[in-house]
């Protein structure tokens, strides 16, 4: 995983098209601005599972968080 270090207003970009801003910083919680086309989903890990399981209700969800 690569881990990078920024500050309120600053940003990353992801690939030519996706670009991550931090919003905010308020203590332990982090808002985020994101600009992607839309043909590229977003959404928050929570939210990406459960569409997944709507999807294929016989499997699992990969989670990100699973171990090698």
């Amino acid at each position: 995983m690569l881990v990078l270090s920024r500050h309120r207003d600053e940003s990353i970009m992801i690939g030519d098209d996706v670009v991550v801003t931090i919003v905010d910083i308020r203590g332990d919680k982090v808002r985020l601005g994101i600009q992607a086309p839309t043909e590229i989903p977003v959404h928050r890990q929570e939210v990406y599972e459960a569409i997944q399981r709507e999807k294929n209700p016989n499997s699992q969800a990969t989670s990100a968080k699973s171990t090698a």
